[in-house]
Parts: C-alpha cells; structure tokens; sequence
C-alpha cells in the first residue's frame, strides 16, 4: 500500500494532465484565487476578524462605516461595515460559504439525477428513452432560472410554516437549482452512453449473462463520466450564480443565513445614499470566485479533449 501511493502521484505528475496544468497560467492563475476563496470560506470561523452574527458583539455605532482607507474608516473594519454593524470582510467569508454549498450541493444533485436518468435512457431507448428524453425537452424550452423559481415557490408554499427552518430553505433551494439543471448531464450522458452499448466489452458482459444494471453501473459508467466531470466543474459556477440570483430576489438563503446574493440585495438598498462598499465587495467576491470556478473548467475540457493534444 505504501509503495502504491508514491507510484500513483508520480504517474499524476508525470503525465498529461498535470503538464497541461502547470504550463497554463490562466489555469494556475485561477487554481490559487479559487483556492484562496474557498479556504477562507471554509476556515471562515478562525479567519474572520470578526463574527457578524453575534448580535452580542455588534453596535449600531460602527453602522455603515467605509472602508478603512477613507475617511471615517476604520483599520479593524478594513471593508467597512453595512447598517447592522457587521464587518463586511467578515460576511464575505460567511456568506461564501452558504454561496460554495449551495453550489456544490445542487451541482451534487443535478449531476447524479442527470446521470442516472441518461444512463436509463440510453442503455433502454424505447418507451423509456422518448419519455425521458421529452420530459428534459420541455425543461430546455424554459429558462433554469425560471424553473428554480417554480420549484422553490412550490415547496415554500406546500411546507407547513411551523416547518420552516434555515437549513430547510437552504435544501429547498439545493434542490430547486438541481432540479433545473439535471437535463444537460442527463442529454450528454445518454449519447455518450448509446455509443458505449455497441461497444465490445458491454456485448462480452451481455454474452457472459452479466444484468443489465450490473452492465450499466460497472461497465458503462465509468466509461461515460469524463464529460460530466467538465459540465459539473463549468456548473458549479452557474449554480452559485443562480442562487445569488434568487437571493438578490428574496426568494433564495434566508436573511439568517446571508450568502453573498443576500449581501448584494442588502447593499443595493444602500448604493444610492453613497454606501457603495456593501454592493462593490461582495459583487467583487462573487464575481472573482465565479470566474475562477469558469476558468478551471474551460482548462479542464481542453485537457480532456482528446483531439487538442
């Protein structure tokens, strides 16, 4: 075992993927901003100068402060701070990291439904394949951000109101932005997968009498997850972007549980009275995290991408 792991990272640095990595900048360059966001936005507890939900630790005399190299700013709330107080450094950290789980969650969900219904569809066809397939055709004739919203409204409005909790308006939107974006996994997945039927091993695995499901999980799979590993690295952007987009709209991650969306829906109502820092900070935050996300997977498809080698 010990012997194995050497070997292995060794076969990683050694090989395609690796030099395709170190010899892009733009690939590196994103790695650390996106590295540098999502550690902070994990250790946000121990890296924030400040804790902005302890209502304890908060005054209404340190409200909308500007950041500290203007005037009035001062060097413990380097950003500023919004109309509650709040240091503004310290809820980017927090909010980022309600943006990075909603993100990574809702990308988890749409990729395994997408996976499994074009798995489904591709290796049965018939009746099974055209329904699945018209279902993901309607789907496509309305906007993602559209269908979140149908699917948040709806399982707002079915859920008892005693009911209502943080963590539960957070699962309710994971699974609205995952429910929206199931159909392009679903689609690449079932081509991918029509090819690799006709494929040699999967009628060796039929001969030998090898189950159908057995056939798909073991054999096809594997075989078949080279692209959804690009679309969910390109996605997970789309997924944070989405959910500041409902955040922004009121619909999204409760006011208790701010994400970056919710910050830039609190600074908006404050941009036009000159409090331009509560809008700029955490729009820049979303931005600089979406990018890299974006980057990393465009490097990701060229490396993939047999015929760019």
């Amino acid at each position: 075992m010990t012997a194995a792991a050497p070997s292995a990272l060794r076969r990683f640095l050694d090989g395609d993927l690796w030099y395709s990595f170190r010899t892009s900048p733009v690939a590196v360059g994103a790695a650390i901003v996106a590295a540098i966001m999502i550690v902070g936005a994990l250790f946000a507890p121990w890296l924030a100068p400040h804790q902005p939900f302890d209502l304890a630790s908060l005054s209404l005399m340190d409200s909308l402060l500007p950041p500290a190299w203007l005037e009035a700013g001062q060097l413990r709330y380097f950003l500023g701070t919004d109309d509650q107080g709040r240091d503004v450094l310290s809820t980017i950290l927090y909010g980022s990291r309600i943006s990075l789980l909603v993100g990574l969650a809702s990308v988890a969900v749409a990729m395994v439904l997408g996976v499994g219904l074009g798995l489904l569809s591709g290796y049965v066809g018939g009746r099974v394949d055209a329904f699945i397939m018209r279902v993901a055709d309607v789907q496509l004739s309305f906007p993602a951000i559209l269908i979140a919203l149908l699917i948040d409204g709806s399982a707002r409005a079915l859920l008892p109101r005693d009911a209502h909790s943080d963590w539960l308006a957070i699962g309710v939107l994971v699974g609205s932005i995952g429910l929206a974006n199931w159909v392009q996994y679903a689609r690449t997945v079932r081509g991918s997968t029509l090819v690799e039927q006709g494929k040699e091993y999967v009628q060796a695995a039929r001969v030998i009498g090898v189950k159908p499901w057995r056939i798909m999980i073991r054999h096809v799979l594997p075989n078949v997850l080279g692209p959804v590993l690009v679309i969910a690295t390109i996605n997970v952007a789309q997924a944070i972007i989405t959910e500041a987009t409902l955040s922004f709209l009121g619909v999204g991650v409760p006011p208790t549980s701010p994400s970056l969306g919710t910050m830039i829906n609190n600074g908006n109502n404050f941009l036009f009275s000159g409090e331009w820092w509560l809008v700029m900070f955490p729009g820049l935050a979303l931005v600089l995290l979406c990018m890299s996300v974006n980057l990393l997977g465009d490097w990701l498809r060229d490396a993939l991408n047999p015929k760019l080698r």
